[in-house]
């Protein structure tokens, strides 16, 4: 939880970044992008998006997965979470699972399994 014993307040499903983003609505395709998981990050270290790591830790891993299951309506497996260690490697995850059956999309249309 970020200084101040408060979790920062989340968009709604399919909030991400506006025009020119890589969010959802953005053209590439649903799910978040680069600066929709930069501002989850930020968000949650109170901090500005170009001070947030290449690096997950395992609570900002904690938060970011839940910040996605939360706008998505899916929830992320353990073997994927394993493989979220930074934040272009948890793109990457993230781009795989949205490409498959039941892809991550805005509120929770994937059909809530198990991705």
């Amino acid at each position: 939880m970020p200084a101040g014993g408060s979790a920062p307040a989340a968009p709604g499903p399919g909030a991400g970044p506006g025009p020119g983003g890589s969010g959802p609505g953005s053209g590439s395709g649903p799910g978040p992008g680069r600066e929709e998981i930069v501002a989850i990050l930020a968000a949650f270290g109170d901090r500005p998006p170009e001070e947030v790591p290449e690096g997950i830790d395992s609570m900002e891993l904690a938060w970011l997965v839940h910040q996605i299951e939360q706008r998505y309506g899916d929830s992320v497996d353990d073997e994927a979470m394993s493989r979220m260690t930074t934040v272009s490697t948890a793109l990457q995850v993230l781009a795989e699972l949205r490409s498959g059956p039941g892809a991550l999309e805005p509120g929770g249309a994937g059909g809530g399994r198990s991705v």
